[in-house]
């Protein structure tokens, strides 16, 4: 089967992106396919390390909770919590984990990895804490300037996420859109900027040649 035009520009920007982002010093490989992508992340993680996650749509569409699972990882997982005392735990704990996977919300073309979170669970794991952090992007997330990759984790994938927790009152779950408030239950609370791995491979990137997550 001939590839769409969607999937011959992916397979040529992607490596051009991780190769920017090596230069970042991240480590960093695109793939076509979702199988061969969730293969490389497993070849990351000794077997005996304990994994953990943030929550991210592209790694759960990957199937890599569910096969850290099945391989016999040690997991903290937040979604066994019996309380929302519990849960605390667990995501302070997991800044602690050996591996820790997690999305992105926007790449640049040449580079620099942004997100942006309400917690900080996810970010404060992206900057400092488990010894590996494994980033599962989509080719989606890649947009061609710092510029446009914050206006997408702001103006897209923010108000996209939103969608998923109907009990909270922000703009852009009643209207869509970002509304650049200062609500107690915003989920833009913290944009974190990544424009250098340090040290150098602690952060692995695996772009896909899918639309995965937002």
């Amino acid at each position: 089967m001939e590839k769409s035009f969607y999937e011959l520009r992916n397979s040529k920007l992607g490596p051009k992106v991780a190769r920017a982002l090596e230069a970042r010093h991240f480590e960093a490989w695109y793939f076509d396919d979702i199988p061969e992508a969730a293969d490389k992340a497993f070849s990351l993680i000794p077997k005996d390390h304990v994994v953990s996650w943030g929550g991210s749509m592209t790694a759960k569409a990957m199937g890599l909770y569910d096969r850290a699972a099945k391989e016999g990882y040690t997991l903290i997982n937040r979604d066994t919590a019996k309380s929302p005392e519990e849960k605390v735990e667990l995501l302070r704990r997991a800044l602690l984990c050996d591996t820790y996977f997690m999305g992105t919300n926007a790449v640049s073309e040449d580079g620099i990895l942004v997100n942006i979170d309400g917690n900080g669970n996810r970010v404060a794991a992206l900057c400092y804490g488990p010894k590996q952090v494994i980033v599962a992007a989509g080719m989606n997330k890649v947009v061609k300037t710092l510029d446009d990759a914050v206006a997408r984790a702001r103006n897209l994938a923010a108000p996209l996420n939103i969608q998923r927790f109907p009990a909270i009152k922000t703009p852009c779950n009643a209207n869509g859109g970002c509304g650049n408030c200062k609500s107690a239950e915003s989920i833009c609370c913290q944009i974190v900027t990544t424009r250098l791995c340090k040290p150098a491979g602690r952060i692995k990137v695996i772009l896909i040649g899918k639309d995965l997550g937002f």
